[in-house]
């Protein structure tokens, strides 16, 4: 199927690849696809930590919840200004790769530690594929957006997770051999780890109801680094809070600039507002797939909230996830209407939206036999990728 990598490889010999993680979300996506590649008599698959961003969540409980080893390779890298991080995990990954020349390297995602490890492999001429690919939200002033046109200008591989994705790469001059449509990881995070979710009832601890509250997230400089943008937000969520519980995850810059702008006890004299210190995944998605409703600012939770059928108000101007919103529960707002859609979303019932083909728990397989086919090994179940879209499915209340 990639004609980008050669047949020559004699079926006998392990194929060694890694896979390049550097916080939380990095792991969510490689998860799924490391025990596919486990289970492949020809796979060697090897986490390369870059260790670009140091995580409270990263613990024991973390990889074994992913069912994952403690990484192969650990560059320990740190934090920095994006040149700084791109700059050290080129430098220590070229050094890695030439002591440990690998057959394929797979990046995911957006980071800094992408693009980094993208350019240090493509010149040492090894190959390199990229999970979520085509993903555009065409604001430049994002550095994740510049990370994700780099990569895939770069990239040997190019796994995209809906259409869109395609469509973007094409028009970027992307050969369509290189492209090719596996669904959505982040997916297959989450079935892998649904019956542990669902028996968590974290939203019991905090005396909640099911679908009786929403969850807050909220983390981007255009929101919380504009102290007038962000008592804007902080005053709309007080007044929700009279209409709707919230639970609100702070991420520790967001907290940085509730206390520098003394917008905290607001916050904790709203009516029905309970603030907490960023959750782990598993918790954090069982208070998720409990509520009534999102409000965030971040990206893979537009995703799984769409796959859920739970709605979610994203607080920004764009989205590199337009299939969350033309086929999803997602809508873009800004601080000055957020609340207004909020009210509306309360005094509405159930909608049916379609489901996104692809997004069903098995981009995983459908990467392992992407990878397989090009390295010329007999592959003898192939998942089917049809463009037919599966049943509707209802909004949870």
């Amino acid at each position: 199927m990639l004609s980008v990598l050669h047949s020559q490889h004699k079926f006998n010999v392990m194929k060694h690849i890694h896979l390049i993680a550097a916080a939380r979300p990095n792991f969510m996506k490689i998860a799924p696809l490391f025990h596919a590649l486990k289970k492949e008599p020809w796979a060697d698959p090897q986490i390369v930590h870059t260790g670009q961003h140091y995580d409270i969540n990263m613990s024991d409980s973390f990889f074994q919840d992913l069912q994952l080893p403690t990484p192969h390779i650990h560059l320990g890298v740190g934090s920095g200004t994006h040149a700084e991080q791109t700059g050290r995990v080129m430098m220590a990954y070229e050094k890695c790769l030439m002591a440990n020349r690998p057959d394929l390297v797979i990046v995911v995602g957006d980071v800094n530690s992408t693009v980094a490890a993208t350019l240090a492999s493509v010149k040492l001429g090894i190959k390199v594929a990229h999970l979520e690919a085509g993903l555009r939200s065409f604001d430049r002033t994002m550095p994740e957006e510049i990370n994700r046109v780099v990569t895939d200008a770069l990239a040997d591989i190019l796994w995209t997770p809906s259409p869109d994705g395609d469509e973007n790469l094409l028009r970027e001059g992307i050969s369509q051999e290189k492209i090719v449509r596996v669904g959505n990881i982040m997916i297959d995070s989450l079935e892998m780890l649904r019956k542990t979710i669902d028996e968590h009832d974290v939203y019991r601890e905090y005396g909640l109801k099911k679908g009786a509250y929403g969850v807050v997230t909220l983390h981007r400089p255009a929101n919380v680094d504009n102290p007038k943008k962000l008592k804007q937000i902080c005053e709309s969520l007080s007044r929700i809070s009279e209409k709707i519980k919230l639970i609100f995850t702070i991420h520790p810059r967001t907290r940085k600039n509730l206390e520098q702008n003394a917008m905290m006890l607001m916050l904790k004299n709203a009516k029905d507002i309970l603030l907490l210190e960023p959750l782990g995944y598993i918790r954090f998605m069982n208070l998720v797939f409990n509520c009534r409703l999102v409000i965030t600012d971040s990206g893979g939770i537009q995703e799984e909230t769409t796959y859920l059928g739970i709605p979610c108000l994203t607080l920004r101007p764009n989205t590199e996830r337009p299939v969350t919103i033309s086929r999803g529960t997602n809508q873009l707002c800004r601080v000055e209407n957020f609340e207004e859609k909020v009210l509306l979303l309360l005094s509405t019932g159930n909608e049916t939206v379609p489901a996104i083909n692809l997004w069903d728990g098995k981009t995983a397989e459908r990467v392992v036999h992407s990878i397989g086919g090009g390295l010329g090994i007999p592959m003898p179940f192939s998942p089917s990728i049809s463009d037919t879209d599966s049943q509707p499915f209802k909004i949870r209340p």
